[in-house]
Order: C-alpha cells, then structure tokens, then sequence
C-alpha cells in the first residue's frame, strides 16, 4: 500500500470557486477529470473516502498509474491519495511545489542538473500545460534520471 500526501486546499477545483471548499470531490468528477487530460483509468477503480482517494487496480503502466495519483491528487479538497497495490509505483518520486520553486530548480534539487527541467515538464503532462504554470502545494512527478 502506497500513502501520497497532497494540499487539500492547493489543487484544481472541479465544483467552480463557491462550492470547492464545501464539497468534497466525487468519484464521477475525479474520473472525469481523468478523462479530460486524456488518461486511460481502464483497469483502476476510484473510491473517496472523505478528502482521501483510493485508487485499486492496475493501471496500463506505471507511469499512467503516477500520473492519475497526481492528477486526483491534486484537485482541491483532496488531502491524500492511497493506493491499495503499488507493486508498479514502489518507486514513485514526487515533489511538493514551495513558493519560490522553479521548475528549473525543481530539477536541479531533484535530478542534478537545471537543465533537465524540460524532463519533469514531460513527465507532468498533460496536468501541466506550460513549465512556469506550477503552484505552491501542486505535487509534481519526478522522471528517473
């Protein structure tokens, strides 16, 4: 079993700005909004307990499965993401975005090297769509070296 934290109130909201804070997100729009980055959950179930979300199953790949537990990890009112096998995710890197962060620093804390932040950039899509578009307490996925 793998335990991700995340910033409950730092993610995407999903409800609109009045409602995010009040509701917690359900299993429907967390696998919507799955669908609208265009990440195949074939093989892996979802459930929301409270502003926890477990995610069962096997994903296609172990990529695909870092990057669903990032994408409902960070929509707001989600404070962590448990999966029950993580056998494929063992080891999985991430990264909390501080103030002040870059992802040109990101990489160079991370992997080394500044210059390896198109990488992570890669590594992140499609739930980043620009490399200066990251946010305090967005979780970042950190691509082997």
């Amino acid at each position: 079993m793998g335990l991700w934290s995340f910033v409950k109130g730092a993610g995407k909201s999903l409800f609109g700005k009045e409602a995010a804070a009040a509701e917690a997100p359900k299993e429907d729009a967390l696998r919507a909004e799955l669908k609208n980055l265009g990440l195949d959950a074939s093989g892996v179930n979802l459930a929301v307990d409270g502003d926890k979300v477990v995610v069962k199953g096997k994903a296609i790949d172990a990529e695909t499965k870092e990057k669903i537990i990032l994408a409902v990890g960070n929509v707001d009112g989600v404070a962590s993401v448990e999966t029950e096998q993580d056998d494929d995710t063992a080891d999985a890197v991430f990264h909390t975005v501080v103030k002040g962060d870059t992802l040109s620093a990101i990489a160079k804390k991370t992997l080394g090297n500044a210059n390896l932040y198109p990488k992570i950039f890669e590594a992140n899509k499609p739930m980043l769509t620009h490399p200066d578009k990251i946010y305090p307490g967005q979780v970042l996925r950190i691509p082997k070296a």
